[in-house]
This record gives C-alpha cells, sequence and structure tokens, in this order.
C-alpha cells in the first residue's frame, strides 16, 4: 500500500470522526474523514472534466486550509503532478515558477489571492471545484513507484528557483519514516495525536507532516491568521508541530523580555536559574534553577501549549543556544535535517536522546557520509528524481550516484550529524581564508541578543564584516557592539576577527525579499540591497 492508498484508507475508517481544521473566529472548524473524502471526490471530477491526464501538471496556490488538502489528494489520486506555489512569494518569483513549470491550470484559493498570478495558463478557483454534487468515493488510480507526484520549488537563496520532482517512492518511504519516529514520541496511546500547522504546505517540510497527519490517527488544526498563533495554539493545544528557527527565536525572545518587564525576583530566579542551566553560575543560581524548575517553568510551557511534548525543527540553522534554552524550561526540541531534494529529512533526532547541536542520526535506509572537501553527500529512497527539465543540473547533484547537498557538517562515532554551513557560504577572503559565516554568525548573535539578524560580510575584502539588523535601537548602540566585537576577537584567528559593523534599521523578512519563507537569508539579495552600507563598513577602516 503506497501513502496514498494509506491516507484514502484511513479517512474512510474515520469517516465520523474529525481529523483536520482549520481555525476561524475563535474556534476550531473540524472536517470528518467522510467529509474530506467527498470534497477529495467533488475535486476528482472536476479534474477528470476538464480531461486532465496521468502526468499533466497542475500548479496550487492557495493559503493552508482543508480545500488545499482535499485539491492536493484529488490531483495525486488522478495521477495529475501537483506544482505547489508559495503563497508568500512576489509575483515575478511565482512568474518565475510558473514559466518553468507550464502547468496545464492553476487551482487557486479565491480572485483577491489570485492577484499575483500570470493571465496564463487559467485560473481557477475553489469555488469551481467544490459547486458540484455530491459524488460516490472511487478508488485511487494505481500508481507506479517511480511515478512523479509533485514538482516542489526549492527556495532559491541563490537566485535560481529549481523544481525538484519526488515520486511515490519517495514520500511512501518518508512517511513511513516520520511515522516511526512519531511513534516513538508518542508511545502507545490510543487518543490521536493533535498536530498544529502554520507553515505553508508549499514547503517539504510541511508537505510531510500534512501528509503524515493524514496517515495516522490524528487531529490536525491549520492556522489560518500568521498574526494570532499564539491565541491559535492555546485552541490547537498540539503534541508536536513543526518551526522554523525564526519562529523559536521569537518565542525566546518574548519570553525573555517579558520576564524583564516583570523584573524583581521573578527575573532574578529565571536569570540565575539559566546561568545554572548554562553552567555559568554558582550555588545560589543551582538554587534558583530548582526554584524555576518549580514556579516559572511550568507556566512558560503551559503558554507555548499545555500537552507539547516536543517543537519539531528544521529549514535553516537552529541556535544551540537556543535549543538549549527550550530544553531548560522543559520542552524538547527535537530537529530535522534534510532538503527538498531528499523529500525534506535525512535525518532526525531521536526523542530518547536529543544533543543540542546535533540534528540526529540518518533515518534507517538512508547513507552519508562527508566528501573530500567536506560537503554532505546522501543516498537512499528519500533522493529525489531530478530536477525538472534540468539534466545538467540533475546530474552535477548525483554526481557518483550520490546527492551532494552543498552542505558542510560531521558526524560523531555515534553517527549524531552537526551541520556546520553551506559550501556556497563560504566568505572567502582576499587573503585566500575560507570562513564558514554560520558559526560567527551564530555566536555574535548569542552574545548580542537585540541584534534580530546577523549576517557576516566579507567576500574578496581583506577582513570580515558585520551586518547587524537592530531595529527599535536608539543609535547608542555602537559603543555596545564594539564592545561585544572586542570580546569575540580576543579567542578568534586574525582572519575570523570581526573587524567592522554596520546597525540596520531593517530586518529581513519574505515580504521585503531578503528572507526565504522559510527563515533562510538570501545573502546575495541582502548583500545587493545594502551594498552603499557594506562599502561604508570597510571604507571605514581604510579611512
Amino acid at each position: 500500500m503506497n501513502y496514498l492508498e494509506a491516507i484514502l484508507e484511513r479517512m474512510k475508517r474515520a469517516a465520523a470522526a474529525p481529523v483536520v481544521g482549520e481555525v476561524r473566529e475563535g474556534k476550531i472548524a473540524w472536517v470528518t474523514g467522510g467529509e474530506l473524502l467527498a470534497m477529495v471526490e467533488k475535486a476528482r471530477t472536476f479534474i477528470t472534466g476538464r480531461g486532465l491526464q496521468p502526468g499533466d501538471r497542475c500548479a496550487l496556490y492557495a493559503p493552508n486550509g482543508v480545500r488545499w488538502i482535499a485539491v492536493d489528494l484529488a490531483l495525486m489520486a488522478q495521477g495529475v503532478v501537483v506544482v505547489p506555489l508559495d503563497p508568500r512569494q512576489v509575483a515575478s518569483e511565482i512568474a518565475a515558477v510558473v514559466r518553468d513549470a507550464s502547468p496545464a491550470l492553476i487551482f487557486c484559493s479565491d480572485e483577491a489571492f489570485a492577484a499575483n498570478l500570470p493571465p496564463a495558463p487559467e485560473t481557477i478557483f475553489f469555488e469551481r471545484i467544490f459547486a458540484g454534487a455530491d459524488v460516490a468515493p472511487s478508488a485511487a488510480l494505481k500508481r507506479g513507484d517511480d511515478e512523479p507526484v509533485t514538482i516542489v520549488y526549492t527556495s532559491g537563496t541563490s537566485g535560481e528557483q529549481k523544481g525538484v520532482i519526488l515520486t511515490v517512492a519517495n514520500i511512501s518511504f518518508m512517511l513511513s519514516s516520520t511515522n516511526a519516529r512519531l511513534d516513538t514520541l508518542m508511545g502507545a496511546r490510543s487518543e490521536p495525536d493533535r498536530v498544529f500547522q502554520y507553515a505553508p504546505f508549499c514547503f517539504g517540510a510541511a508537505r510531510i507532516l500534512l501528509l503524515t497527519s493524514l496517515s495516522r490517527n490524528s487531529l490536525l488544526v491549520l492556522s489560518t491568521d500568521l498574526t494570532k498563533l499564539s491565541d491559535e495554539l492555546k485552541l490547537a493545544e498540539p503534541n508536536y508541530f513543526v518551526n522554523v528557527p525564526l519562529f523559536l527565536e521569537r518565542v525566546r525572545r518574548r519570553v525573555e523580555e517579558s520576564i524583564a518587564e516583570r523584573g524583581g525576583f521573578a527575573a532574578k530566579v529565571f536569570n540565575g536559574a539559566r546561568r545554572a542551566y548554562f553552567g555559568e553560575g554558582g550555588f545560589l543560581d543551582a538554587i534558583y534553577l530548582k526554584i524555576a524548575n518549580s514556579m516559572i517553568f511550568p507556566k512558560i510551557r503551559k503558554s507555548v501549549g499545555p500537552n507539547v511534548k516536543a517543537l519539531i525543527c528544521g529549514s535553516a540553522p537552529l541556535a544551540e543556544e537556543t535549543q538549549r534554552f527550550f530544553i531548560m524550561l522543559g520542552i524538547p526540541v527535537l530537529q530535522v535535517y534534510g532538503l527538498t531534494e531528499t523529500t525534506a529529512i535525512c535525518t532526525m533526532d531521536d526523542p530518547r536522546h536529543v544533543e543540542p547541536g546535533r540534528v540526529g542520526r540518518a533515518i534507517p535506509g538512508v547513507e552519508m557520509k562527508i566528501a573530500e572537501d567536506g560537503e554532505i553527500l546522501v543516498r537512499g529512497p528519500n533522493i529525489f528524481a531530478g530536477y525538472w527539465q534540468r539534466p545538467e543540473a540533475t546530474a552535477k547533484a548525483m554526481a557518483g550516484g550520490w546527492f551532494h547537498t552543498g552542505d558542510q557538517g560531521e558526524a560523531d562515532a555515534s553517527g549524531n550529524w552537526r551541520i556546520t554551513g553551506r559550501l556556497k557560504n563560504l566568505v572567502i577572503l582576499n587573503s585566500g581564508h575560507n570562513v564558514a559565516p554560520e558559526p560567527l554568525e551564530e555566536k555574535l548573535a548569542s552574545l548580542l541578543p537585540e541584534a534580530q539578524q546577523v549576517l557576516l560580510i566579507g567576500n574578496q575584502r581583506n577582513f570580515l564584516g558585520a551586518l547587524l539588523a537592530m531595529p527599535g535601537t536608539n543609535g547608542h548602540e555602537h559603543a555596545r557592539v564594539q564592545s561585544v566585537l572586542d570580546a569575540l576577537n580576543t579567542d578568534l584567528p586574525h582572519y575570523k576577527q570581526i573587524r567592522g559593523f554596520c546597525v540596520l534599521r531593517e530586518t529581513f523578512t519574505p515580504e521585503n525579499g531578503l528572507l526565504t519563507t522559510m527563515g533562510k537569508m538570501k545573502r546575495d539579495a541582502i548583500a545587493a540591497r545594502f551594498a552603499a552600507e557594506i562599502e561604508s563598513v570597510y571604507a571605514k577602516r581604510s579611512a
């Protein structure tokens, strides 16, 4: 039984039970397995009526919702290749994906949402798809393991978006792996998992969580308003949900600011507990940690979610200090590592043994090794079928029969991996020294929490500099930044010392084109946007 057959069978078993819900006006609007199947059948009837054939491509452009899920399942059940579009991309980026994928149709939520779509191909709104009468359910088309299911476009941090072809076998394998790991996390239980989802379905990890949730005994709650995540979390009361580091950093900052605003004994206990947990405190701080564990941390855990067993994090590097911060609070953070080309996942933390700063072992059936240049290579049933219409790029990525991730990393004796950076992100000084920026960025961010983002610069320059996104600061922070840099540089070799910086009043966001939707910095775009500021860093040092 492949993944799609397993999902449809589970919907039949849960015909009268809720399986997925949307947060609407402060309440969860639930849909049963039977109701979702009925929506899928309506969509399949519409798809058949439009003459779409197995192997045709259709784009799907809408915010997360039950109708998105129904159309996705219907297209897959009919053998149509789904091209999910990112709802937070700008019009030019969406148009580039549509040109490259050349879908027969675009299925879209509504007219207002379609403003960013190109004029061709034809756009069809969900209202038309689900307007027909109910129809009797039918079996999904039989599909071979090698048949393509979806073309997911990479986030384009380097400027080029490529379509990653994933097959029936890729997704079936991955869902068996994620289900096994979630069984370990949740243990033996009769009640359904409670799952929350806010990351857009167009991304690999979000899509895998969606399909995994549909295939197992779960209650999946979908966020409908990112500005109300805190309220939605309280309604959903999830056991787990997938996060990006950007979200966890914001939660951490909110907790720290709240404690600071309270001040007094609570702040003294919290700060002392943190020193003790991170191994920096004395005898009194150890007492504070005990007090915090009984009086402060439980309240913070309740605010994040009273039923949370773990936060799952991927898509971008997570600072080790942030992971340890949540573990200190009693909220395990489980990391996963992977790329779209690896069906989103290569490694997963084992809930029974989490080592902060590492991303877990390779999932069973997947092999990983280090090439001579330090690049991580992967092979296994999770590896994609190739890039859409890019045979040369596919051949390069799969040279030697291994997928070349572009990431650098290392594994300890037990096979637990640490990701240290991207090969393409290396800052190459004109002295010839190569510097991986991520470790220094993480360290500087930990020393300078008022900086929301840190980007290392210095390609073909004679020293490293830093761009610091610090909106809301008062203009007197330069002395503080310089003091932090002086302390940091003391323990660094000369070529890794950060000798200049620029404070930016603008943060990097998906809306301004400087972050991907999942929180990865678009380094080339940032360098282009702040070219004058970068020049000023080096002009000051030369003056």
